[in-house]
């Protein structure tokens, strides 16, 4: 079973897609490829729920973080030698000359370029093996992978002999051209399909590590689920280059974290940066924390920014109603998830809200095998909820008034919040003396 999540999560953290503003994919897409850029999507699409694969990964990011190595081909040569490999060739060495021979023909009495075409095709993946061949040799030390050994393996024996000692100063004659083509495109096509993939995986290693290394993000730690920890150190959002950082620490014996602070005080802000470091700790990349170190997860599930819905005629409240039972189902079936709630039930009455906000929170707290993180305003919910739960983490984030103006410092204290300047905020703004003019 694989990490389990969904369009309203993945919306709500901007994890994915690649024109969005902002977007966790865009971050990280500084690929040189289109065959990169294809794999760093389908990373962010099928986030990993093993923990040796998860380390496994992160050792090749962290390998190339270290090496600080930059993308070893040009874009245009890729692109050159892709074109050239999709297209097929005769199994049989004579037919494939008989062909190059034709269009040999047809270049000289009729100006054809499928000749040219296919010569420089040719060059430009042979350019290309030798550049990964030089490539390899910076590459000592490389955690061991099944891709990472094929090519490595195959450059290292008699597969690759041939181009150890080909030296290209002209252009290949007919016969020379053949005879690579057939090697290349029929004889030795599996090998070149692992060879393109391989260069997709150093694309993507490449420039995910490098802007690990710009942002000073670090590597997490993945251990079994049964473990039940989430701990991290420096915690931020990976958007923010000097966002204000904060330690959290969750386990079986106090795994919910009941959040309260002012608006702006920036609990929305905390929580999209718990539910992201957890998405990108699951792809085994780089997170934005100085340390964390976590317990593999079934999934995750967020309610941050529940909308209506006009077209089925659902209220804002009913919305969170209906976001609320979809978590509680799968919570319900044991899985072990991370759960983030900010704001239950802002779409009702205060009495409502507060009913609503301290049964559920009761309800969920009882799975011990999952992580919560909820947030609300109504303080007085956690009040009751202290004597109602034992496994609850009250923390807030506070609010300094000098004078009359606020000042939101976003570093993360115990206990539950008595933070009220909803008013003073408002007559800062003069509403109500533009309202009375």
């Amino acid at each position: 079973m694989g990490f389990k999540t969904d369009k309203q999560t993945l919306d709500d953290l901007n994890i994915t897609g690649k024109y969005k503003a902002h977007s966790l994919f865009s971050l990280f897409n500084d690929t040189h490829t289109g065959g990169g850029e294809k794999l760093l999507e389908l990373m962010f699409q099928q986030p990993l729920s093993d923990a040796l694969a998860i380390n496994q990964r992160s050792d090749v990011f962290k390998f190339f973080h270290n090496k600080k190595l930059s993308f070893p081909f040009n874009p245009s040569t890729i692109q050159a030698a892709e074109t050239y490999l999709g297209e097929g060739t005769a199994h049989s060495y004579v037919v494939v000359a008989g062909g190059h021979l034709r269009k040999k023909f047809l270049q000289m009495a009729m100006k054809d370029e499928h000749y040219a075409q296919l010569q420089s095709g040719l060059l430009a993946t042979i350019d290309m093996l030798k550049g990964l061949q030089q490539f390899l040799a910076l590459l000592e030390g490389h955690p061991s992978t099944e891709l990472f050994e094929t090519v490595a393996g195959a450059f290292s024996g008699d597969t690759m002999k041939w181009l150890r000692e080909l030296r290209i100063d002209q252009p290949l004659r007919l016969l020379q051209l053949a005879r690579y083509d057939h090697l290349i495109r029929h004889v030795l096509r599996g090998e070149m399909e692992n060879i393109l993939r391989f260069i997709y995986h150093l694309d993507v290693c490449i420039a995910v590590s490098n802007v690990a290394r710009d942002r000073n993000f670090s590597y997490a730690q993945a251990l079994p689920k049964g473990e039940h920890i989430f701990k991290t150190t420096a915690l931020h959002h990976p958007a923010l280059k000097n966002g204000v950082a904060n330690p959290l620490h969750l386990h079986e014996e106090q795994n919910v974290l009941f959040l309260t602070g002012a608006n702006m005080a920036g609990k929305s802000t905390l929580m999209k940066s718990i539910g992201i470091a957890v998405y990108l700790a699951h792809m085994g990349f780089p997170v934005a924390a100085k340390e964390m170190v976590f317990s593999v997860r079934d999934g995750l599930y967020t309610s941050i920014n529940v909308s209506d819905n006009l077209n089925l005629g659902y209220s804002h409240f009913y919305a969170e109603v209906l976001r609320v039972k979809k978590v509680a189902e799968e919570v319900a079936e044991g899985r072990d998830l991370v759960v983030i709630f900010d704001e239950l039930f802002k779409g009702t009455n205060v009495k409502d809200a507060y009913d609503a906000t301290l049964a559920v929170t009761k309800e969920f707290s009882t799975y011990r095998n999952s992580f919560f993180v909820i947030s609300t305003h109504i303080i007085e919910v956690g009040e009751a909820l202290k004597t109602a739960c034992d496994n609850l983490q009250f923390s807030y984030l506070p609010t300094i008034m000098e004078g009359s103006v606020p000042r939101y410092p976003y570093t993360l204290q115990a206990g539950i919040t008595s933070d009220r300047h909803g008013m003073i905020i408002i007559e800062n703004e003069r509403i109500l003396e533009m309202i009375d003019e």
